[in-house]
């Protein structure tokens, strides 16, 4: 028998967990089970002398499975940070997906994809999920369940709320959790290249923008997380294309690790 399943589809042993078939390109196949030989039917024993036989032989029995299908979004990028950093809102900014937006936390309830368009023949898909808090790796909120969907992606953008409403919040300390929690749910997916985008800029006067936006990067750096840091405002655009050309030249300069051709 011939299951089809999306491409993206995981493949496991329901039982042992055991990953049987991770089918993650277009027209991919694999087969979970054999089937059983077939039986002699009657025209097995034909022969000349005799000529309408009256045997055959019962076929053997074929494995027998219970499959757990598992579907990981297939993405260049993955969008992750706090509910309401602006993820959503930079996903409509760079792109033709329409994910929901509101202003109070986990409007995103399922993984959204869009196609980021940078020049002629230049584009990569980008994947934004559920946002993730403390104890996500355990369960806690709803990031815990959509954290699969970033394993496939070849680099990671932390959006980072860089004008926050609360004045108890601290950007730094939240940012380090969330990285935190990639490392609790997978270590391959933590050391992933992430970069840093300190969103929400236009909420910050512009006499003291440089400044904030500098002293901000000093301090997550000297917390330990690394990679680039950029400063856009992804309700007006500002700084979005500039990210979205050094994205694409990133994932140029490093065809192998590419997950499929999009």
């Amino acid at each position: 028998m011939t299951l089809r399943v999306p491409v993206g589809t995981v493949v496991s042993d329901f039982s042992t967990g055991e990953i049987l078939a991770d089918l993650n390109a277009e027209g991919s196949s694999a087969v979970v089970a054999r089937g059983g030989t077939g039986g002699l039917g009657n025209l097995r024993f034909k022969s000349s002398v005799n000529r309408a036989p009256r045997q055959s032989t019962p076929g053997e029995a074929g494995e027998s499975r219970e499959l757990k299908l598992e579907l990981k979004v297939l993405a260049d990028v993955g969008l992750l940070g706090l509910p309401n950093a602006g993820k959503s809102t930079f996903i409509r900014a760079v792109s033709a997906a329409r994910p929901k937006v509101a202003d109070y936390p986990f409007t995103t309830l399922q993984p959204n994809l869009g196609v980021v368009r940078v020049g002629d023949n230049q584009s990569f898909v980008i994947a934004d999920i559920p946002g993730l808090i403390r104890g996500a790796a355990e369960g806690a909120g709803l990031g815990h369940r959509f954290l699969k969907h970033l394993q496939r992606t070849r680099i990671l953008l932390h959006i980072i709320d860089s004008a926050p409403l609360d004045s108890n919040s601290d950007p730094v300390a939240d940012a380090c959790a969330i990285v935190e929690e990639l490392r609790s749910f997978d270590e391959s997916l933590f050391l992933k290249p992430r970069w840093i985008v300190l969103n929400k800029t236009d909420l910050i006067p512009p006499d003291e923008l440089a400044d904030r936006i500098s002293i901000l990067s000093k301090e997550l750096h000297s917390s330990g997380l690394t990679g680039p840091v950029f400063a856009v405002s992804a309700a007006t655009g500002e700084g979005c294309n500039s990210l979205s050309q050094n994205i694409m030249q990133f994932l140029e300069m490093r065809p192998d690790d590419a997950q499929r051709d999009f």
